[in-house]
């Protein structure tokens, strides 16, 4: 039995959390085109017979603009010391950036073997390909450089065989069948969250977060609360929507997925409610599950 932590690191919008969903043939994080989607460290579990490989989902790391953005750097960052490797997920299809650079000072302060995950291949030739293995090669120590597309899946397996040349332990961390160690709580927030990005990804990028305030499962039915907490009244206008149209369909989209990950019916009622600042104030960054390291 071979096992091990293995943390996926990288800027905003490289396609981490499509990654980590793929590496698992599941959907643990939630995915979208606005750049810094994950905010919490979010666990993976890759299981196979003699093999599990824990996989943790970093927030992108970026200059911090509020106390919430301090946080999320801090969540990235710690995870590169006492791990069995890194992941270092790059777009292959925009090129080496200033954030790439950045990451990669960070990284000097590890001592754990360095993957560069070289993302989105599938919108680049072979040539250019092989032009950006040799760009970032210079610049840093890789232990190994994996050309993958997380959408298209291309790669991926060698990327998991590659993993385990560099797991160290022999112990089993989570039983069979686990996919991820987050809370279906955690997860049901994170879904009403995509829904949000998916009908308002212009007007809204980042300034809501949702959190679920009640649960209650009976015999036929799933009672789920889930507050959408914005900064700005201007905000809240928005989700909601006119007379409460886009606000109606993002609990329509979201009750459809979350009927299919909880197997049962569910009844869902979304809250919006405005919190001004709320990425500065210490309680509800703690309260909403944003831990500062």
């Amino acid at each position: 039995m071979r096992s091990g932590f293995v943390s996926i690191i990288g800027r905003p919008n490289v396609g981490k959390s499509t990654l980590l969903n793929t590496l698992i043939n599941e959907k643990v994080a939630i995915t979208s085109k606005v750049a810094g989607t994950t905010r919490n460290i979010i666990q993976g579990i890759y299981n196979e017979p003699n093999y599990q490989i824990v996989f943790m989902d970093t927030p992108g790391i970026i200059r911090p603009m509020n106390k919430l953005g301090k946080i999320t750097n801090k969540q990235a960052i710690s995870l590169v010391k006492d791990i069995d490797c890194l992941l270092f997920v790059v777009d292959a299809s925009t090129g080496l950036g200033k954030g790439d650079k950045f990451i990669m000072d960070v990284l000097k302060k590890t001592d754990s073997p360095v993957i560069l995950v070289l993302n989105k291949i599938d919108k680049i030739s072979d040539e250019d390909i092989l032009y950006n293995i040799a760009e970032y090669k210079d610049l840093y120590p890789f232990a190994e450089i994996v050309p993958v597309s997380a959408l298209t899946k291309d790669n991926v397996e060698r990327l998991i065989e590659v993993i385990k040349k560099y797991l160290k332990d022999d112990v089993k961390y989570f039983p069979e069948g686990i996919k991820t160690s987050n809370s279906k709580y955690f997860m049901i927030s994170e879904i009403v969250r995509e829904k949000l990005f998916d009908v308002t990804v212009e007007e809204i990028p980042h300034s809501l977060t949702c959190h679920t305030s009640f649960y209650e499962e009976k015999k036929d039915i799933i009672n789920i609360h889930v507050d959408i907490i914005v900064d700005r009244d201007t905000i809240k206008k928005i989700v909601i929507g006119k007379k409460g149209e886009r606000l109606k369909e993002v609990g329509t989209r979201a009750r459809v997925e979350l009927e299919s990950m909880l197997g049962k019916k569910v009844y869902l009622e979304l809250f919006v409610k405005t919190v001004k600042n709320w990425k500065d104030k210490e309680r509800y960054i703690k309260e909403l599950g944003f831990l500062d390291f």
